[in-house]
């Protein structure tokens, strides 16, 4: 059975969780100071569609084969084999990591070339050593 007791001071609640067979107590820490800004509303969007993004394994891979690329691009032709699936499927995660802001797509004829937009990586890592 377990044992919740709330404690609270001046500037937070936490709670220190014991177990009735055992002395032993979690506390967890308050009341740490601001070392940087809280993320802006436009980044948290910004991360959160770029991790939503990135979410899927089959989007990972399409990122991987255009970063691996010796040329930087990659025709959507050259995705399906790869990946095992349907021209349309890959179609629909390469819009969702264009749309995040992670491939540029370029239409050249009837077929369409991905590349890594230049920075869009580095730029989620960075906000997401922030939060």
């Amino acid at each position: 059975m377990l044992n919740v007791s709330i404690y609270v001071n001046m500037c937070d609640t936490y709670r220190v969780m014991t177990t009735e067979s055992s002395s032993s107590a979690l506390a967890i820490a308050c009341c740490a100071p601001l070392e940087r800004q809280p993320l802006s509303a436009g980044d948290a969007v910004s991360i959160a569609r770029a991790m939503k993004a990135m979410s899927d394994p089959a989007r990972v891979r399409l990122v991987s084969i255009v970063t691996s690329s010796a040329s930087g691009e990659v025709c959507v032709c050259d995705f399906t084999d790869p990946l095992g699936l349907s021209q349309p499927t890959v179609s629909h995660h390469l819009k969702i990591l264009v749309d995040a802001g992670i491939l540029h797509r370029e239409k050249r004829g009837i077929w369409a070339y991905y590349s890594l937009i230049p920075g869009a990586l580095g730029s989620l890592a960075e906000l997401l050593s922030r939060v």
